[in-house]
């Protein structure tokens, strides 16, 4: 199943990100996870939300630079090598990951880890023949992490 991405570039000053989560908090947006990457004076936001078009349309229509990307979330069990299957067989497939990122769901049961790749739909079929979980974006924006916490 595919799952979308924003991808939104920016300069690493100070107020950028706020500029962007300022836009999804006014528009009702829920941000379900992101990463803030830089390398010198730009960088890049990714970010999961629960409304992937109506954050685009919300970014682009405030002048940011936003892209929608298909990507992949796959569950992995949250365990030592839970996420080495994974990347051993994406290797072994020649898919090559061109961003990623992951988090955990349950505590030693289950995680979540979110790639974009090189070759979506071969990536889909070959994840789905190994008996590998994805989620939609539906199911992405929906889920719970740490639901059994007591905060």
């Amino acid at each position: 199943m595919i799952a979308y991405q924003l991808t939104v570039p920016a300069d690493n000053a100070p107020g950028r990100l706020a500029g962007v989560t300022g836009v999804l908090n006014r528009e009702k947006i829920n941000i379900r996870a992101i990463t803030i990457s830089s390398f010198g004076e730009r960088g890049f936001f990714n970010i999961l939300v629960d409304d992937p078009r109506g954050a685009q349309k919300a970014l682009s229509k405030e002048g940011l630079s936003v892209e929608l990307k298909e990507v992949i979330a796959v569950l992995i069990e949250d365990k030592p090598g839970g996420l080495d299957r994974l990347v051993q067989f994406l290797a072994a497939e020649k898919i090559n990951v061109e961003n990623a990122y992951g988090f955990v769901l349950e505590s030693h049961q289950k995680a979540v880890f979110v790639i974009q790749v090189d070759q979506i739909e071969k990536t889909l079929k070959m994840l789905e023949k190994e008996k590998f979980k994805t989620l939609s974006a539906e199911a992405l924006a929906a889920i719970e992490p740490f639901h059994y916490m007591k905060y």
